[in-house]
């Protein structure tokens, strides 16, 4: 109350006398933020949710009690240089009127090297653009037969990295997507001329290419990711020193904690009384109930 409660005057009255807006009365007013405290709870949100702009920044700001304006979290976010993490380009661009192979490698045993490949592109974000990796890995031994890079989506980088492959050995399959640059004449003829089976993965089937899909993974977490590059230039040393790395240095627990490098070439090395590979038939197993496997390839296996 504005004057004494005995008066019984109402509020709206006492206001009228004094010349106050009523509004006026009931406002508290709302203390300044201080920037340095905002951009310290911008970044604690940026944090658990990178993928997040300033205009989603500003709703969770907002929703916490703090007046905010966008213009002001995109301004102090720029300071920060923070900003959002948004989908690369894609990089399965469909072929028009190109043929669709069946997917060859469901439900086969896969018992040796050079039985059947993938192969895959990803992108790479360097400080000048996107680069794009592809790269073919052998099914039996995870070993990474052929690989380019290029700034472009274009099929030739595709057909260098199968020509590097080759020069390792011939499969019976090459498993893809159904990505222009392998559904192409270029690539489709590649493989015919070699007798090459061309297998292709379902619609939205990512898992039926899972060996390459689980390479990209292995190359961006230990890799890529802690690292800046200027250009594709240094990108390419790193990634040829890590595929070196990868396929002769780093052991796999699928493989028996051998490296890719001996089950391709066949230097592998027995341990105890049978090899302890669960993807090989093993011939020398002396356990009454031990049986011997090879790698089944199926829809729903995940390695």
């Amino acid at each position: 109350m504005l004057v004494s409660p005995e008066l019984k005057i109402t509020v709206a009255r006492q206001c009228e006398l004094l010349s106050v807006e009523r509004s006026g009365l009931y406002y508290k007013p709302v203390p300044k933020v201080d920037d340095t405290v905002m951009m310290n709870r911008i970044y604690d949100i940026w944090y658990k949710s990178p993928c997040f702009g300033y205009r989603r920044v500003t709703k969770v700001l907002r929703r916490e009690g703090m007046r905010v304006n966008r213009k002001k979290v995109k301004r102090l976010m720029d300071l920060m240089g923070l900003k959002a993490i948004f989908p690369g380009p894609k990089t399965l661009l469909k072929g028009e009127h190109h043929k669709i192979y069946d997917y060859l490698l469901d439900d086969l045993y896969i018992a040796r090297p050079n039985h059947a490949w993938q192969v895959d592109i990803t992108y790479i974000r360097t400080r000048k653009g996107f680069a794009y990796l592809t790269a073919l890995i052998d099914v039996y031994s995870r070993y990474i037969v052929g690989w380019a890079l290029s700034n472009t989506m274009e099929a030739s980088f595709c057909l260098e990295a199968l020509n590097q492959a080759l020069e390792q050995g011939q499969p019976e399959i090459i498993n893809s997507d159904q990505g222009r640059q392998f559904t192409g004449n270029g690539w489709i003829s590649a493989l015919k001329n070699r007798k090459i089976k061309v297998s292709m993965t379902g619609k939205g089937r990512c898992i039926d290419n899972v060996y390459i899909e689980r390479f990209w993974r292995s190359i961006k977490h230990e890799k890529i990711k802690l690292c800046e590059f200027d250009d594709i230039h240094e990108l390419e040393d790193l990634i040829a020193e890590y595929i070196h790395h990868y396929n002769h240095e780093r052991p796999h627990q699928a493989l028996g904690d051998f490296v890719p490098a001996e089950v391709f070439s066949r230097k592998r090395r027995y341990l105890g009384r049978y090899f302890a590979h669960p993807m090989m038939q093993n011939r020398r197993a002396k356990r009454d109930d031990y049986k011997p496997s090879a790698v089944r390839v199926t829809q729903r296996y995940v390695p």
